[in-house]
């Protein structure tokens, strides 16, 4: 579980722990994922499993006596079981045949079959037909009878209007309170045909929802135990279980499978055996889903719904990096002005700014645009953080709406230039993937066919050399990360930008700039064209 690695020279050791959420992976542990793959390859009896995809995650550590070596893990389970040699172990083992948890799945699972073995019986099913056949014959009579009396009263009021006879009109009235009262009778009976042919159904049916009652609270009870003893340990010696954990974190309750990531059981294991963390890696092994972009052997950041308030806990008194996306950063020179007046500012904004206010300390656009009265310009529109170029911003209410309708209407005409990791082909065409917000791992998006919102994204190779595509493109849509999920998907042009830490690699910067803008000027009527060439 614990591999050595030689390190001629301690000083390209890590002087901090890297910041799960936002890394480059240390050189060491690129090595050591190579050797983790080494040994991936090594076992064909996994191949057709990693085939579908699975994260893996490496962790330098340096032992009480000084050693450096590396621990691996991965996430979930691989070949229907937790525990392999080569990798650490779970934080808890359940599935131990022995423990709690699957001798409570045996149980759940029991109610399982015998539910099924109810729904699917021939008396059951026989009973849901019977009492189908007469139900449906009965409201046949229901809605003949009501015709019939629908059409004695037509009868009755066509000789009203013909006679002004009161022996007859009384006659008429009694004919009326007896069919009425006749009719009355007949459908009591009828509904009570009605009830009495199912109860035989009811009773059978209740069972099974009692059942289905039993499994839902006896799972939900065993969910919660099995988070409890998910005894996470932090860098201080403390612990808490995950229920603990996840009690003050948005969702306020785990996600199903937490715990069970790389990262988590990494840093379990290294200090219940008293190893000094020194920098972690997780990387994607096998082709990505349908509906996500991952890449075979890229490094990810850990997961923010599951692994987040987990690994925020356990790097407590822990020195590590900060989240550079949540940090304050002074820009050396001022924001380019790209055009000016009394309604509206655009300008160049710099990668590694914010076009709004965010969750952390990281400074927004707007700080850098203040006039002499400390009001800030409002962006129309939003770039990603790392995304250079255009950005339009309102000086006014007013002028936001107005600039607003223009950009909901699609009327704005917009162009990017990006760096592409790989060669593509064809040179030009268009993506059109859905996408919506991936509500597990904030704040990737995801393709989602049923629930995503249209995304549609045009393209033209502009250039191709040293195996990199340079590429513009034409936004018919503004979604949220849409040119970075379109470049990376497998079913897009399955070639992430370079430096795109969320869905490709990371680099000095990612390669994707808002190079060209044509708007209405809210105000003047007039068409603005702005141009702002990439630096790249």
């Amino acid at each position: 579980m614990y591999h050595p690695i030689s390190v001629a020279d301690r000083s390209i050791l890590p002087r901090i722990f890297n910041n799960p959420f936002y890394y480059s992976p240390h050189s060491l542990c690129v090595e050591a994922a190579e050797e983790v793959k080494r040994h991936l390859a090594s076992h064909p009896e996994w191949k057709e499993e990693l085939i579908e995809g699975k994260m893996f995650g490496v962790l330098l550590v340096e032992t009480p006596s000084g050693e450096v070596g590396y621990l691996a893990a991965f996430s979930g389970i691989l070949q229907g079981k937790n525990q392999h040699p080569f990798f650490v172990p779970p934080v808890y083992d359940f599935l131990s045949p022995n423990s709690f948890f699957q001798v409570e799945v045996a149980a759940i699972s029991a109610i399982n079959k015998t539910i099924d073995e109810l729904s699917e019986s021939k008396e059951y099913l026989s009973l849901k037909e019977k009492c189908k056949v007469e139900a449906l014959e009965i409201e046949e009579k229901l809605t003949e009878g009501k015709k019939k009396l629908k059409q004695a009263k037509k009868e009755r009021d066509a000789k009203r209007a013909t006679t002004t006879d009161p022996a007859e009109l009384e006659l008429l009235a009694k004919m009326s309170q007896y069919q009425n009262g006749e009719w009355k009778r007949t459908e009591k009976k009828l509904k009570e045909q009605l009830e009495q042919c199912c109860v035989a159904l009811k009773c059978a049916t209740e069972k099974i929802e009692s059942l289905k009652e039993e499994r839902k609270n006896r799972s939900a009870t065993l969910q919660n135990e099995l988070f409890a003893r998910f005894e996470m340990l932090n860098a201080r010696g403390e612990r808490k279980n995950l229920l603990e954990i996840f009690r003050d974190a948005p969702q306020q309750y785990p996600p199903a499978g937490s715990g069970e990531c790389a990262g988590p059981k990494l840093m379990q294991y290294a200090f219940v055996n008293q190893f000094k963390p020194l920098a972690m890696a997780e990387f994607w092994v096998g082709r990505s889903a349908k509906d996500e972009v991952r890449h075979e052997g890229y490094f990810y950041p850990a997961c923010r719904s599951k692994c987040h308030p987990i690994l925020s806990f356990m790097l407590q008194g822990l020195a590590y990096e900060k989240n550079a996306l949540e940090e304050i950063s002074l820009l050396e020179k001022p924001i380019e002005r790209l055009y000016e007046d009394e309604y509206l500012v655009v300008v160049n904004k710099p990668s590694g700014v914010l076009s709004t206010p965010g969750k952390g300390e990281a400074l927004h656009i707007g700080h850098y645009l203040k006039d002499d009265d400390g009001i800030e310009p409002v962006p129309v529109h939003r770039l990603d953080m790392a995304t250079s170029g255009i950005l339009v911003l309102a000086k006014s209410k007013e002028v936001l709406g107005k600039l607003q309708i223009q950009f909901q209407g699609r009327t704005v005409k917009k162009r990017y230039v990006a760096l592409l990791e790989r060669l593509i082909d064809p040179k030009s065409g268009a993506i059109e993937l859905p996408l919506v917000l991936d509500v597990n791992d904030r704040p990737r998006q995801k393709v989602d066919f049923v629930y995503g919102k249209p995304a549609i994204t045009g393209y033209k190779v502009i250039g191709q050399e040293d195996g990199r595509t340079r590429i513009v493109f034409y936004p018919h849509t503004g979604r949220t990360h849409q040119l970075r999920i379109h470049s990376a998907h497998i079913d897009g042009l399955n070639a992430p930008i370079v430096g795109d830490t969320l869905y490709g690699k990371s680099s000095d910067r990612l390669y994707l700039h808002a190079e060209f803008i044509e708007f209405e000027h809210p105000i003047t009527k007039g068409v603005i064209k702005i141009e702002c060439k990439a630096a790249f």
